[in-house]
């Protein structure tokens, strides 16, 4: 039972983006101009990342340099830039679904477009076109999926240092998380190395697209 649920689901999901291609195609926007426009909204959600990671650090960074005052503030404070972080996170990883959707869709088309052809010239040529494009693709989504794969570190350490703080909000706490924060500071350096790489990849690939 199950299964045929599962089945369904992703039956009536193939349905509903086919049916959303097609809307697009009839005004004239082809899957290759919504993979580029989802590409430029995946590198721009990484862009955005990168900053509330840097927040979030920044943060931490105030925290354990902590001397007096409102320690709640501090705390709650922390506490937003992890939340904002986590969401930026997910963002991040929707939008590079999004590129692997619509990648799949153009090139399940193009392949079977393929045998359309009745002049062997322009076929090879097609043929020889796909499999750069596919060649270039595969490189950027390696590069997005490898600078997503640094994010759980990172948010698994801020939410480790935001539930150790709500259950121990005192000056001894502030102590025992000093050491954690040269751990994070060098995943999220890690991760924003990962990040310029995919940027990179996806400006490469975008020009590359517009320019065919």
């Amino acid at each position: 039972m199950k299964k045929l649920i599962v089945i369904s689901i992703f039956l009536c999901l193939s349905s509903c983006q086919s049916a959303y291609y097609a809307a697009w195609e009839k005004v004239g926007v082809e899957k290759r101009d919504i993979l580029v426009d989802r590409v430029e909204n995946a590198k721009d959600s990484q862009e955005e990342a990168q900053e509330q990671f840097s927040s979030a650090l920044e943060q931490l960074s105030l925290l354990i340099k902590f001397d007096g005052g409102e320690l709640q503030g501090v705390y709650d404070a922390l506490k937003n830039e992890f939340e904002a972080s986590e969401a930026s996170a997910s963002e991040v990883r929707a939008r590079i679904d999004k590129v692997e959707s619509v990648a799949e869709a153009l090139f399940t088309e193009w392949q079977d477009e393929l045998e359309q052809y009745s002049n062997a010239t322009l076929k090879r040529d097609s043929q020889a076109k796909l499999r750069d494009t596919q060649k270039r693709y595969k490189s950027l989504l390696t590069a997005m999926r490898k600078a997503e794969a640094k994010m759980p570190p990172v948010l698994n350490a801020l939410r480790d240092n935001v539930l150790y703080l709500k259950h121990n909000l005192n000056a001894n706490a502030i102590g025992a998380l000093q050491g954690e924060f040269n751990g994070i500071k060098n995943n999220i350096g890690k991760l924003i190395i990962e990040m310029n790489k995919a940027i990179k990849e996806s400006n490469t690939f975008i020009a590359n697209m517009q320019k065919e």
